[in-house]
């Protein structure tokens, strides 16, 4: 599956085009340059590849933006986008100065596609990973959608197809000199990137130390 590459929003709908990724340097305020730093020594699983992206423009005037795939042998099992908006003013919408955003999506075999609690299912992945490691947030809003594709014509060899895709936003409470826990919270992103992937929970030790590197060539498929 190839990197999510759909549209965020902080209300989960529409993405402006983005721009190139903030590393959180010097001209940006200071608790917005300790949670991005917080990003990039968050301790992950193996199975998940993670690496700086562009982020959006216009949605708040510092954004940082992480890409992550599960990778299971060469093949891709679930991919997803995480965005993290500051705004030092506050913002009504949010409820506080951060804010989350996220894509996540990954492909499903046909039973589990069909079962019609499968929304409502994955939203309950997204809010019980935020809870299993403690965090709190606030105003959490978004959209689980499923889609299927059927193939015709030069393509009808191929077998039918079906897509969850979750589209997320919550606003992180803030802790000590107003910085949130961003690498929790990209910990229990990653935890609800495993369950849509269909990984079993990790085991002591599968973490390891993320330090964001190039995403890797195109694996063969």
């Amino acid at each position: 599956m190839a990197a999510a590459q759909g549209r965020l929003s902080d209300g989960a709908g529409g993405m402006d085009e983005p721009k190139d990724t903030e590393d959180g340097g010097t001209t940006a305020p200071p608790p917005f340059r300790a949670a991005v730093e917080a990003l990039r020594a968050a301790r992950l699983r193996p199975q998940i590849e993670v690496e700086p992206t562009r982020a959006p423009q216009r949605l708040a005037p510092h954004a940082y933006a992480v890409e992550a795939t599960v990778v299971d042998g060469d093949q891709d099992l679930a991919d997803g986008r995480l965005v993290l908006l500051h705004d030092p003013a506050g913002h009504d919408a949010w409820q506080g100065t951060f804010r989350l955003v996220t894509l996540v999506r990954a492909e499903l075999e046909a039973e589990m596609a069909a079962d019609p609690l499968l929304p409502e299912v994955c939203w309950s992945w997204l809010t019980g990973a935020l809870q299993a490691r403690g965090l709190t947030y606030g105003e959490p809003s978004g959209t689980v959608t499923r889609a299927s594709s059927h193939y015709f014509g030069g393509l009808a060899t191929r077998p039918a197809a079906s897509q969850i895709e979750i589209r997320a936003s919550w606003t992180p409470r803030e802790g000590l000199g107003g910085v949130p826990d961003t690498a929790a919270h990209l910990a229990s992103w990653c935890d609800l990137l495993a369950q849509v992937a269909g990984l079993p929970p990790a085991g002591p030790g599968e973490a390891s130390v993320v330090t964001l590197p190039q995403r890797r060539g195109p694996q063969p498929r």
